[in-house]
């Protein structure tokens, strides 16, 4: 962030008066612009005993599986997030059944909110962001193919939950500090 959004002057790092955390502060009208954690909704949608997943076509990650998430809009629910990215990633609508996962994942600024779904139908297909979209049983999810951490994490809940679920709230720590 280099200009102050409310009137174009250049930023400049600081501890502003009353807060503990450098922050970008307009040097001219001393607006203060704040950086905040992106919220990632994502969907685990389950037909029968399957769940669907999406092989990433964009970076990062590309070529490797996960279920179908991405940054929340202006405007919409948590819900609507999931059942937007589903229909988006993977070309299927699903009912929202239940709030599953909230990960923290302070390293990348990053918050994840998944939801379990039911899909209204076994139709899907791959999307603009999506190579390939398909349902696997929990045995056959392609374990040392999924692209981020924080979906291993969710995904082997998911398989140790069965229909019984609980909501899973937890940390994915960052890489170790030299």
């Amino acid at each position: 962030m280099n200009y102050c959004s409310a009137c174009g002057a250049s930023l400049v790092m600081k501890i502003p008066d009353g807060d503990t955390l450098l922050r970008f502060v307009c040097e001219r009208c001393h607006a203060v612009h704040y950086e905040n954690p992106k919220i990632v909704v994502g969907c685990l949608p389950e037909w029968e005993d399957r769940i669907l997943l999406c092989k990433r076509a964009i970076e990062p990650r590309a070529g490797l599986w996960t279920f179908p998430a991405g940054f929340m809009e202006k405007d919409e629910t948590l819900e609507q997030a999931a059942a937007r990215e589903t229909l988006e990633e993977a070309e299927t609508e699903v009912e929202i059944s239940q709030l599953y996962a909230v990960f923290s994942i302070p390293h990348v600024s990053q918050v994840y909110v998944v939801f379990r779904g039911n899909m209204k139908r076994a139709a899907f297909g791959a999307g603009a962001e999506s190579l390939e979209v398909d349902l696997f049983k929990r045995e056959d999810i392609p374990w040392s193919k999924l692209a981020f951490r924080v979906i291993h994490e969710i995904l082997e809940r998911y398989c140790k939950d069965g229909t019984h679920a609980p909501v899973h709230v937890g940390t994915i720590p960052g890489p170790p500090r030299p």
